[in-house]
């Protein structure tokens, strides 16, 4: 069923080959100035960071941008981060960012950031691991790794879209847990020092009754959780060409 209350979603790309979005080198290429109006604490170590950005072109969820900060003296740090927000035709985006050790960019964000200051942005970024809403979607996602995850079930909660989708989302404890309050019936917990690690039970139930189709499936996490992740939905039966992976650390 169909939100008719949400003003109509057009996506800002086009589709280069199924199942991967062709970007904008255009769009992606112009630095944005970036006003951060809203700071929400998500765990001790997590934040969302609202930033007003006129004359932003729009995203797909599962994409990123660049944020760079300069300090007085002109030197400037850049880093990439994923796009926590759904497409909603506004001028606002969302961040979710870890507080990183030693992190130059997370560090001055969770430490020093205040709204009203200023920042410039650069994207969206990646074709690859974006949805559009057009085909099922199996996520998984292990600590901040559920970040661009995230962005797909705003996406499809926002639209009122009805393709299948679920999310298995992975974290130590409960006080870990990004987004904590935003999940329902389409998310399976894992707290590994409870529960143990994610294993192939907790996918057996999607890859043994796919959905029409099939799933595309979205893995998001460090390289630890990546690979064994990735893993087990090849044993499973998940086809290694329906597997998208995006890693970090």
């Amino acid at each position: 069923m169909t939100d008719l209350s949400a003003p109509a979603f057009v996506p800002p790309t086009r589709f280069a080959v199924p199942g991967r979005v062709a970007v904008s080198g255009a769009a992606a290429a112009v630095w944005r100035r970036a006003t951060l109006t809203e700071v929400r604490r998500e765990t001790p170590r997590a934040a969302t960071f609202r930033f007003a950005v006129p004359g932003w072109a729009g995203h797909l969820p599962g994409q990123y941008l660049t944020l760079r900060l300069t300090a007085g003296d002109g030197y400037t740090a850049q880093r990439n981060y994923s796009l926590a927000s759904a497409p909603d035709g506004s001028d606002h985006i969302e961040l979710t960012l870890d507080h990183v050790a030693d992190g130059e960019v997370s560090g001055h964000l969770h430490t020093v950031a205040r709204p009203g200051d200023a920042f410039e942005v650069r994207g969206p970024h990646s074709g690859f691991f974006a949805w559009s809403g057009d085909r099922p979607a199996l996520l998984l996602g292990a600590g901040s790794g559920v970040v661009p995850l995230m962005s797909m079930i705003r996406h499809r909660r926002l639209r009122g879209l009805d393709v299948p989708l679920r999310l298995i989302v992975s974290a130590r404890t409960p006080e870990d847990l990004i987004y904590a309050r935003e999940y329902g019936a389409e998310t399976t917990v894992v707290l590994t020092r409870a529960q143990g690690r994610l294993g192939a039970a907790h996918l057996a139930p999607y890859l043994a009754d796919p959905p029409l189709g099939g799933w595309e499936a979205y893995v998001c996490g460090g390289n630890g959780f990546a690979e064994h992740a990735s893993r087990l939905l090849v044993d499973g039966g998940q086809p290694a060409g329906r597997i998208r992976i995006e890693r970090f650390g």
